[in-house]
């Protein structure tokens, strides 16, 4: 777009008062951002409310601010990936978020933006995971990027991040990677910057085969209300979400009623009744969610086909929960996968204390058991592929 264009839907997103829905009714009668503005307010009050067509005849204070700096930023991209803004209609504005009651009148996006969504799947959950949960999101990641999904997810730390890694790893040995995306991060700030700093290192590489979103005009900080919000658009993009970790009170929760009211799939992984974290996933299946147990559960819901098995990660899609190597360590066989004391597993193994401790303490160098809050001790499945 030319830079009046660029000020007119800048100024049309910046102003105080006029949400998504009523900039999308302004657009609706008179074609464009620059049609509204020259519109009388006498004119635009059909359209909106007095106080919204007041606000409309006056520019936002920091709108020259604001359209320089986006010009710039759409003309400094890094060599790896690209900067864009689809404004509402373009040809390259996902069509899943039409399906919003408030779609984004703008998305900033950077990365691999000549590519396309495809058969997209939302992986959320926790940001404070058990060990157990974060190593799940990463192997369904990777499964499902290898069968052709691209995950969706909000680059958050925990089960967002997770899931992104796990998608990256399939590399390419993922169906079509060249012009679909393998994951896209749907963020809550300006994508100027990375938020949490420790995914930074993330970010970077998601832009290299997937794409980074942004409702969020440049220089926007991790304001608390904003998570919440871009959590419709993860919801949106993806054919299910899949919850894989989730608190009886969680933002994951409601990115799965927002999925469901968007006509979408949700999908639940169970887990250990002793971990609060699977608590919102167990409520979850309660009320009607697919239980999911491998990635060629997900595929089946979704009504994807497997891709052929003598393809890519034969066992990847449905593996034996129970297989388990000839060399496995015998104190796992009394741990089972569910969080464990002490006391419990000198219970169980009659070994002595000082014994139990260093078999534990090799296991968990080993990256075979994980030590969680309050002297427990949790086993990490085996890989799904």
């Amino acid at each position: 777009m030319d830079q009046d264009e660029l000020r007119a839907w800048l100024r049309l997103s910046m102003t105080d008062g006029v949400g998504n829905e009523a900039a999308r009714r302004l657009l609706a009668c008179f074609g464009s951002p620059q049609g509204i503005f020259e519109q009388t307010e006498s004119v635009l009050r059909h359209v909106v409310t007095p106080l919204q067509a007041q606000a409309l005849r006056m520019e936002p204070h920091e709108l020259t601010v604001q359209c320089v700096r986006t010009q710039h930023w759409l003309a400094h991209a890094p060599d790896h990936c690209r900067h864009a803004l689809w404004a509402l209609g373009d040809s390259h504005y996902p069509a899943e978020l039409l399906l919003l009651a408030d779609p984004p009148l703008l998305l900033y996006v950077t990365g691999q933006t000549q590519a396309k969504l495809g058969s997209a799947i939302a992986v959320v959950g926790s940001r404070n995971p058990t060990p157990q949960g974060e190593q799940t999101a990463e192997q369904f990641g990777e499964a499902l990027s290898a069968a052709g999904l691209c995950v969706v997810s909000g680059l958050a730390l925990g089960v967002d991040g997770a899931a992104h890694k796990g998608a990256l790893k399939s590399g390419s040995a993922r169906a079509g990677n060249a012009s679909q995306w393998s994951t896209v991060a749907v963020v809550g700030t300006g994508l100027d910057r990375v938020y949490p700093r420790q995914h930074q290192a993330l970010a970077q590489d998601i832009l290299r085969s997937g794409l980074l979103v942004s409702e969020y005009p440049l220089g926007t900080p991790p304001l608390g209300h904003n998570f919440p919000k871009r959590n419709r658009l993860i919801a949106a993009l993806g054919l299910g979400t899949l919850v894989v970790e989730a608190a009886l009170k969680s933002g994951s929760l409601i990115t799965a009623k927002m999925a469901l009211d968007l006509g979408r799939e949700v999908l639940a992984i169970p887990g250990s009744i002793h971990a609060t974290q699977s608590h919102g996933c167990h409520a979850l299946i309660r009320q009607g969610a697919k239980l999911v147990e491998n990635a060629q559960d997900v595929l089946e819901e979704l009504q994807l086909a497997a891709p052929d098995p003598a393809g890519l990660f034969p066992e990847a899609l449905a593996p034996d929960p129970n297989a388990r190597p000839e060399n496995a360590h015998p104190l796992l066989a009394h741990m089972g996968f569910a969080p464990v004391s002490l006391d419990a597993l000198l219970a169980r193994s009659g070994l002595d204390t000082a014994s139990l401790q260093a078999q534990l303490l090799s296991l968990e160098l080993d990256g075979v058991l994980a030590r969680l809050p309050g002297g427990l001790f949790q086993q990490l499945a085996p890989k799904l592929y």
